[in-house]
């Protein structure tokens, strides 16, 4: 995070905004993203599959964690992935080309200036963008005429907030607060699975149906203890400890006890819960923002 990125969702998104990823854009950063899409396949795109012919954007797919599982799923779609930046499409494309898929397209591109024509897409595929996103209403409007009428866009995002875990603890607690507070000062929303409702239909999108998608973990799911608990969630939390240190958010001693307790409810007899919201709607008309 010491550089500055115009970022969404995985590192090299596709904002405007000069605007910092806050979970950085080491190589543990991209492992860490492809042990969560991995983990995750079943809970959030089981039910993502686009018919044989139809065209898909994937709106800020950085380093093609996401990609890869989309593609499976629609061998038969077309699926356009937009990134801004270079060098997390170019890890993209050798993600896909190595897995043999050949129904992906990469382009380059600003998800506020996107360089497709009106009614291009059938569809719309939109994966942990909007959380590092100052304006995201903005970008679910400029995406919107880029769906031919009736199409779909599926938007999906986690909340910070859901988490919680036995045995509790107040320092881990504080420790995903600080993982909260950092991406707010950066201009994004760690909260937003809890708005993606509002947030469409403020961008004109009709039908809108959001359904809570709940990672719950205990002793009989040691899979999701290792791959969600403790390599996605608090893997997540403690890549910030950095920035964490830097801004005096938490004492040190604090946030090692904050960590070990997250790891601790990974154990045999700890819990760990966490949602994620998607969101599925079509194109509407584009209302008027209130100023």
């Amino acid at each position: 995070m010491k550089s500055r990125e115009r970022s969404t969702g995985e590192p090299g998104g596709g904002a405007a905004q000069d605007h910092q990823y806050v979970h950085g854009y080491s190589v543990r950063e991209s492992e860490r993203l492809k042990d969560q899409a991995q983990t995750l396949t079943e809970l959030l795109h089981q039910d993502t599959r686009y018919p044989a012919g139809s065209r898909v954007l994937e709106a800020g797919c950085g380093i093609g964690a996401q990609t890869a599982i989309l593609a499976r799923n629609s061998p038969g779609a077309a699926i356009t992935s937009v990134d801004i930046s270079p060098d997390s499409l170019r890890r993209a494309e050798e993600r896909i080309r190595q897995e043999g898929i050949t129904n992906v397209t990469f382009r380059q591109g600003d998800i506020f200036r996107l360089p497709f024509a009106p009614g291009s897409f059938d569809h719309v595929f939109v994966c942990f963008v909007l959380e590092h996103l100052p304006d995201p209403v903005g970008a679910l409007e400029k995406l919107r005429p880029l769906l031919k009428e009736g199409g779909t866009i599926t938007v999906i995002e986690g909340d910070h907030g859901s988490a919680y875990f036995h045995p509790d603890d107040a320092d881990a607690r504080q420790a995903i607060g600080c993982l909260i507070d950092l991406q707010q000062r950066m201009g994004g929303n760690a909260l937003i699975g809890r708005q993606l409702h509002p947030l469409l239909a403020v961008a004109g999108y009709t039908g809108i149906s959001v359904s809570p998608r709940m990672v719950y973990v205990d002793a009989s799911r040691p899979d999701l203890a290792e791959g969600f608990t403790r390599l996605t969630f608090t893997a997540m939390v403690e890549g910030v400890a950095a920035e964490v240190r830097k801004e005096g958010l938490m004492d040190p001693a604090a946030w090692e006890r904050g960590i070990a307790a997250l790891n601790r409810s990974a154990e045999p007899d700890g819990v760990f819960c966490y949602t994620f919201f998607k969101a599925t709607a079509r194109a509407g008309e584009i209302p008027c923002r209130s100023p």
